[in-house]
């Protein structure tokens, strides 16, 4: 199943030794430079979208390994973790970082947050350089360091300021830029159609809706109801988010709101196989999707090893803990593996207690 994406391909993005403003180069391991460019040329245009899914950008998840997993299964485009525009500026290491690909993970789009328009343009370059097919502009994220720093959902109350920063990436590109937008501030302030027809106007390509306000961050349900109204309003492209947890949810969501497309966020974790199931429906077909006890166990194993040859060793050991919690949860018995694997220290002793959890299931 996985023989196709492992050992995968990376790209690191780094600087160029002594070199000055905007001086990157790229290097690919394992990969010559004809195929690099190749996926570097790699654009979409928007309409490609219509009927098909999508995984968000997933801060401290969304990294390749787990894109390349969702990929496997049909997601038909991936968004990068939100990145910082000041840190991209910056040339930081560890922003940089979050821009690593490969030829397997493509098309790709890049989600970025900001506060200032040239400081956003200029992000959109270095991303644009790197062979982004899409850039997103983030005007959704709740989380509170975003928001103080003026970015984020916070934009939504400032309609001329997200006016400022959508202008300024569109000139600064010309690959697609989506706009990534909540409901509202408050149930009482939804203005999700006002931003959305402001993004229209700017040139976004697509616009993409968070069905929740800022106020419920993730908490509450999603008010499916304002993408609608939004489909209604302007003529660009609407992909739908939120509550999709299984597939019939993504058929429910495009049948209420007539969106061209749905991007699936927390309903991914642990459930990769939930694109398939999506591009089940959507060409007609069934909703059998999910794996066997052996593909389950197959699926964990290559992620793992993707990770590790990512991330290292020592931080893949980490970090994929809480992948295991997702890819467990529901089975029979689940809630004490979780418990027992919680607290284990090193890979080898979580991957026997994996083992042994699997063979119990029969």
């Amino acid at each position: 199943m996985f023989k196709d994406i492992i050992p995968f391909r990376f790209q690191r993005i780094t600087r160029r030794q002594g070199g000055g403003d905007g001086a990157y180069c790229t290097y690919v391991k394992e990969a010559d430079d004809a195929a690099n460019k190749i996926s570097q040329r790699k654009r979409i245009g928007i309409n490609w979208l219509q009927n098909k899914a999508l995984l968000a950008p997933l801060a401290g998840i969304s990294n390749l390994p787990f894109r390349l997993v969702a990929r496997s299964f049909g997601c038909s485009l991936a968004f990068t973790e939100m990145i910082s525009a000041n840190g991209l500026i910056r040339k930081s290491d560890k922003t940089l970082n979050y821009l690593r690909t490969s030829a397997e993970d493509q098309p790709l789009g890049v989600q970025i947050f900001g506060a200032q328009p040239d400081i956003m343009a200029e992000a959109a370059r270095i991303v644009a350089d790197q062979g982004a097919a899409l850039i997103d502009i983030n005007m959704g994220c709740p989380v509170k360091k975003v928001i103080k720093a003026g970015a984020g959902a916070i934009l939504m109350k400032d309609p001329d300021r997200a006016a400022s920063i959508i202008t300024a990436v569109k000139k600064a590109v010309s690959v697609a830029v989506t706009v990534k937008i909540r409901s509202g501030w408050n149930r009482s302030s939804i203005n999700a159609v006002d931003i959305a027809r402001i993004a229209e106007d700017c040139g976004a390509a697509a616009i993409i809706i968070h069905a929740r306000t800022y106020d419920q961050g993730f908490a509450g349900d999603a008010d499916w109801s304002i993408i609608a109204q939004v489909k209604k309003a302007v003529g660009l492209p609407v992909i739908g988010n939120g509550d999709i947890w299984y597939p019939r949810d993504a058929m429910k969501m495009r049948q209420e709101t007539s969106c061209d497309a749905v991007m699936v966020g927390r309903g991914s974790l642990g459930d990769p196989w939930i694109f398939k199931g999506i591009h089940q429906l959507f060409s007609g077909a069934g909703e059998d999707y999910l794996p066997t006890l052996s593909q389950r166990y197959e699926i964990i194993n290559t992620h793992w090893k993707m990770e590790a040859q990512f991330s290292g060793k020592k931080i893949a050991d980490k970090s994929f803990r809480k992948h295991l919690l997702w890819y467990t949860k529901g089975l029979p018995g689940s809630s004490r593996f979780r418990q027992i694997v919680s607290s284990m220290p090193d890979r080898q002793t979580m991957m026997d207690e994996v083992d042994r959890f699997f063979q119990s299931l029969g």
